[in-house]
């Protein structure tokens, strides 16, 4: 039986969108400010063969001081909070990358013309911490694009990070953390 011929796709960070969305926790969380954050330096490669995505891996790097807060916000507070995102909370310096890679998605179910639902159980590298982490998407394929939908959480302290906190610790981010992300992929000769 012969092989399949595969496939590679890949990620055009400014064909689409990905986000965090953190939340404020604390005696004055109604005051505080739930930041969405933008991904913008991703890349990324998606292979699988021709027929099916059944076989189908992912591998995605971002750079992690490339994080901005997307936020209307004044410019000052943007700063102050990139500035800790990046020198606190992330570390840029020490881990630049963050990488989500995996091998052979766990399951895929045909949805209609060219849609999938997709499962993914791969592992996220974050502040020196690599972790399993389960990824659900819809996956759309039309021509030479690929376009993957979907939402998943972490919790920060998973990756030995400490959630922030402001105005002297009574407001405080919630050490969990929404992820969003509608990225497109071009098909590669």
């Amino acid at each position: 039986m012969p092989q399949a011929t595969k496939v590679r796709y890949l990620i055009d960070a400014k064909g689409g969108t990905f986000t965090v969305r953190a939340f404020a926790t604390g005696m004055l969380s109604a005051f505080g400010h739930n930041p969405t954050i933008a991904i913008p330096d991703l890349r990324g490669e998606i292979q699988f063969a021709s027929d099916t995505l059944e076989d189908a891996s992912l591998r995605m790097v971002i750079q992690a001081a490339s994080l901005v807060v997307t936020d209307d916000i004044s410019a000052k507070d943007r700063q102050e909070i990139e500035r800790k995102m990046h020198d606190e909370v992330l570390e840029a310096d020490a881990f630049p990358e963050i990488i989500y890679e995996c091998p052979r998605v766990s399951s895929v179910r045909k949805m209609g013309d060219g849609s999938y639902s997709v499962s993914l159980d791969g592992e996220l590298a974050l502040h020196g911490v690599t972790r399993s982490q389960p990824v659900a998407a819809r996956v759309t394929l039309k021509g030479d694009r690929l376009r993957a939908t979907g939402e998943f959480s972490i919790r920060q302290s998973d990756y030995e990070i400490r959630p922030v906190s402001a105005a002297g610790g009574t407001v405080k981010l919630k050490d969990e953390l929404k992820l969003s992300f509608d990225i497109s992929a071009r098909k590669q000769e």
